[in-house]
C-alpha cells in the first residue's frame, strides 16, 4: 500500500514541479488550478492501474482503462477519413495516414486524461506528429472562446544517470507565433537542475532555442500550431477551466467502491477454499527409508496442521468447506457497475452482466441512445481537432516547402455502428424489399454506402418473360 501511495504522490509532485519550473524558467503563468491538476494526475494513475486506494487487500478491476478503451473503440471503430484534391493533398494524406493508424490508442489516452494535443513538427522531408497526453501539457493562455492560445510541453529523457528535461513554450500573439525551447540537466528526476544546451540530447540538437513564425506580410498565423482534442463533457472539477475531463471523472468514487467489492469477492473465494484441518502429528509419516516424508506441494494447500482437540470422537481430521456467499456479492458489484456505466455514458451491459440487465426494451434503447449521443459528441470534438491538425500540417508544408502548393479537401465518415446492429437492420430492410415496400436499389445504396444510381448498376438485368409473355 505504501509503495503505491508514494508512487501516486511522486507523480503529482513531479507534475507540480513542472508547473513551478515553467513559471520560473519561462516566466509564464500556467493556466491550471491545483484542483484540476490533482484530478488529471489521479485519472492518469487510475488509467495505469495505480489508483491511490489500491493495496495488498484491494485489487483492481481495471475499470478506468476498460472505460477509456470502450469509448475510444466506439468513437473510431468505423472512422474513414482522407485528404484529396491535389499533389499537396497527397503529401498531407501520407503524413495524416500515420496519425490515423495510431488514432484509437491516442483517443483512449485522451479519454482517460480529458484531452490530448496533436503537435506536428518537421522531421527532414516529412511531418511527424507528437501526441501529448493531458499530464504532459501545461496550458498558459486561453482566448475568450476557451481555445488554447499558449502552452508548455514537457519532455524528459534519461542518458546514463542524468535526467534531461526540455520545456517547449508555444504562444500565439498579434505579432507572430513564438516557440521557445529550454533544456535542463539534473541527477534527480524530481528536480529541474541546471540549464544546458539543447545539443546535449541528440534528439534536440536541431531545435531552435527561440523562433518566431509569421506570414510574409508580417501577420501572425490564424491559430496555434498544435491541435487540442478536448473531451466534450462539462468540467465538474473546475467549472472555470476550459480543459476537458476524463470520461470516468464522474465515477471515481464508484470505481473505488467497485474495486473494493471485487476484492471482497476474491477474499470470499480464498477464505472459503476447501481445506482439511489435521491434528498435530497426524500428517507426520515416514518414507520407505524410515525418514520423515513431506507432503507434495498441492497437498500442503489442502492440509493444515492445527492443534485440534480430538474430543470423544477421536477424529484427527476436520473438513473446512463453508458455503460461498458469492451471489449477493456479485449482485452488489453488478449494481455498482451499472451506476458506473450510467455516469460514464456507456450502455447497460457494457461492464455489467448483460444477462442481468433488468430493464424494459425502451430503457435499454435509451441507454444505447445515451451512449450514442456521447460518442457523437466525442467524434465531433475529434473531427475538429483533426481538421486543425491538418491545417497545421499544411502550414508547415508551405513554410518549409515540403510539397507543391494546392488546395485540399478533408472527408470524414464515422458510421452508425454505435447505435445500430447492421445485421439486424439489413434483415429488417430486406423484409421491406421482399414485401414490396422498399426498392432494392435503396437497400443496396444503404448497405454499400453508395448512391442509388450506382446501386442500380449493381443490380442484375431483368430476365426476359417466359414463352413470350408480357
Amino acid at each position: 500500500m505504501l509503495q503505491r501511495f508514494l508512487t501516486w504522490i511522486r507523480g503529482v509532485f513531479t507534475k507540480m514541479l513542472h508547473i513551478n519550473d515553467a513559471k520560473r524558467s519561462l516566466k509564464v503563468d500556467v493556466a491550471i488550478s491545483t484542483e484540476m491538476q490533482a484530478a488529471i494526475d489521479q485519472w492518469a494513475m487510475m488509467f495505469i492501474d495505480r489508483a491511490p486506494w489500491l493495496d495488498d487487500t484491494t485489487q483492481s478491476l481495471g475499470l478506468p482503462a476498460a472505460i477509456a478503451g470502450e469509448i475510444a473503440r466506439l468513437t473510431t471503430v468505423e472512422l474513414e477519413s482522407s485528404i484529396t484534391g491535389s499533389a499537396r493533398a497527397d503529401y498531407l494524406q501520407g503524413e495524416y495516414e500515420r496519425v490515423l493508424n495510431e488514432l484509437r490508442s491516442q483517443v483512449e489516452t485522451a479519454a482517460a486524461g480529458g484531452g490530448l494535443v496533436f503537435k506536428p513538427y518537421v522531421d527532414g522531408e516529412r511531418i511527424a506528429v507528437d501526441c501529448v497526453p493531458a499530464w504532459r501539457f501545461l496550458p498558459t493562455a486561453f482566448n475568450s472562446r476557451g481555445e488554447v492560445t499558449g502552452a508548455v510541453f514537457v519532455e524528459q529523457v534519461t542518458k546514463g544517470k542524468t535526467y534531461y528535461t526540455r520545456m517547449e513554450h508555444h504562444q500565439l500573439t498579434d505579432d507572430g507565433y513564438n516557440i521557445r525551447n529550454l533544456a535542463y540537466s539534473s541527477l534527480s528526476q524530481g528536480t529541474l537542475g541546471n540549464p544546458c544546451s539543447l545539443a546535449a540530447v541528440d534528439e534536440w540538437a536541431d531545435l531552435e532555442p527561440e523562433l518566431t513564425i509569421r506570414y510574409k506580410d508580417g501577420t501572425a498565423p490564424e491559430g496555434v500550431l498544435f491541435a487540442y482534442f478536448r473531451l466534450p463533457f462539462s468540467n465538474t472539477v473546475d467549472p472555470e477551466s476550459p480543459l476537458g475531463v476524463s470520461v470516468y471523472s464522474r465515477a471515481v468514487g464508484l470505481i473505488r467502491e467497485a474495486d473494493r467489492q471485487y476484492s471482497r469477492i476474491l477474499w470470499e473465494y480464498e477464505g472459503s477454499e476447501l481445506a482439511i484441518d489435521a491434528s498435530q502429528g497426524a500428517l507426520q509419516v515416514s518414507g520407505p527409508d524410515g525418514r520423515p516424508a513431506t507432503l507434495p506441494p498441492r497437498s500442503k494447500r489442502l492440509f493444515r496442521e492445527l492443534a485440534i482437540d480430538q474430543g470423544q470422537s477421536g477424529d484427527l481430521y476436520k473438513v473446512f468447506n463453508p458455503a460461498i456467499r458469492d451471489t449477493s456479492l456479485f449482485n452488489g458489484l453488478d449494481k455498482l457497475l451499472k451506476r458506473i456505466e450510467f455516469n460514464c455514458n456507456l450502455a447497460y451491459g457494457t461492464l455489467s452482466d448483460p444477462q442481468a440487465v433488468d430493464k424494459t426494451a425502451e430503457e435499454i434503447r435509451s441507454s444505447k441512445q445515451r451512449s450514442y449521443s456521447a460518442v457523437c459528441d466525442v467524434q465531433r470534438a475529434l473531427q475538429s481537432a483533426l481538421e486543425h491538425l491538418i491545417w497545421v500540417m499544411d502550414f508547415y508544408a508551405s513554410l518549409y516547402k515540403l510539397a507543391p502548393m494546392g488546395e485540399y479537401e478533408v472527408s470524414f465518415s464515422w458510421g452508425d455502428g454505435v447505435l445500430q446492429d447492421t445485421d439486424k437492420e439489413y434483415m429488417r430492410r430486406k423484409e421491406l424489399v421482399d414485401s414490396g415496400y422498399l426498392s432494392p436499389e435503396k437497400l443496396l445504396a444503404w448497405y454499400f454506402g453508395i448512391s442509388e444510381d450506382e446501386a442500380k448498376a449493381f443490380m442484375p438485368a431483368a430476365s426476359p418473360p417466359l414463352f413470350g409473355e408480357e
